[in-house]
């Protein structure tokens, strides 16, 4: 089990932002998606101030969503996929699921999760990435 720092809405909500961003030749993205996978809504989309590589879409998260975390170096990928076990006041547990690492996955991840694991991949080469890549827009 691992746990995450969690972000609080004004209405007191559990909150988690997708960030990230490439540089030359590093990378790093966190992704977040509802239990199977498909995107989640943004409370809110950042587009003032410095954006690069940063905080840009917030999103509510409940107990069962997915966070992907990846990092790169020349697009060799580490990619991890957790699921949220628990909220607590200011942080989740989370219980990894998948992991990608030297070229292969520990265990395959489940074909739903493939387009958000892709938007992870994509934001973490994303050279100097100002915007979101995975949610659900209206």
């Amino acid at each position: 089990m691992e746990t995450i720092r969690l972000y609080r809405t004004r209405k007191g909500h559990p909150a988690l932002w997708e960030q990230g961003g490439g540089a030359t030749n590093t990378g790093y993205s966190q992704i977040i998606t509802n239990e199977d996978g498909t995107p989640k809504r943004p409370v809110y989309i950042r587009s003032r101030g410095s954006l690069s590589q940063g905080e840009h879409a917030l999103f509510i998260v409940n107990i069962g969503d997915i966070i992907i975390k990846t990092d790169h170096h020349r697009k060799d990928f580490n990619i991890y996929v957790y699921k949220i076990t628990s909220i607590r006041e200011e942080e989740a547990e989370l219980q990894l699921l998948h992991e990608y690492s030297e070229g292969e996955w520990d265990v395959d991840p489940p074909p739903n999760l493939l387009p958000a694991i892709t938007a992870a991949k994509d934001k973490a080469t994303c050279y100097h990435c100002r915007e979101p890549h995975y949610y659900r827009q209206g």
